[in-house]
């Protein structure tokens, strides 16, 4: 009666097997997950309740035996925690950030991203390790602006940098000002002029 519960309760994400590239490998040890590919190496703990399995280049997440709700819903999780892992050692990921505006200006110095953003004060970010950086200058109608590419295998690192890099100067909606992600749309308001015509 129990097994077949356990058959029945899967995650439709997390029962789908995981398989490897070549020049991938996985660890276990315990609950701790290492991934080594050509593009780095990560380490995570994995959520309680499952278990990983490796078999070849294959591999799967099991819910523990009596775990009920809670294996189903940390094995989608830890499938796709184990799957951002290995696409970032095998492949990378990558993120772009346009600076729109006047006298907007990106410039990197080691692992140290100086912005100019239209404020009374040059904004200094320090890049972790994980990340790699290149200032790219657009030529858009005659418009240049500085685009920032950052590339990781780290995807959770990726996406805190890149956040953290629009957060200093949010797109305006008036005119569109400010730090945005390549090919984000901003919805722009047509200001209290727009209806007096």
């Amino acid at each position: 009666m129990g097994e077949a519960t356990q058959d029945v309760a899967q995650s439709r994400v997390g029962k789908r097997p995981l398989s490897l590239p070549e020049g991938v490998q996985l660890k276990v040890d315990g609950r701790n997950v290492t991934v080594k590919g050509p593009k780095g190496e990560l380490s995570r703990t994995m959520p309680t309740s499952v278990s990983v399995n490796v078999d070849g280049k294959t591999v799967t997440v099991v819910p523990d035996a009596g775990a009920g709700r809670r294996g189903k819903q940390f094995q989608g999780l830890a499938r796709a925690l184990l799957a951002s892992m290995v696409e970032g050692t095998a492949n990378g990921f990558n993120v772009s950030l346009d600076l729109k505006g006047v006298g907007y200006r990106a410039e990197l110095k080691g692992q140290e991203l100086t912005m100019s953003l239209g404020l009374s004060h040059q904004v200094k970010y320090p890049l972790s390790d994980a990340i790699k950086a290149k200032v790219e200058i657009i030529d858009e109608g005659g418009i240049k602006t500085p685009r920032v590419h950052l590339t990781s295998h780290d995807k959770e690192a990726l996406g805190q940098a890149a956040a953290r890099i629009r957060s200093f100067r949010p797109p305006e909606p008036y005119k569109g000002k400010g730090v945005r992600y390549t090919g984000e749309r901003i919805r722009e308001k047509a200001g209290k002029a727009g209806g007096k015509k």
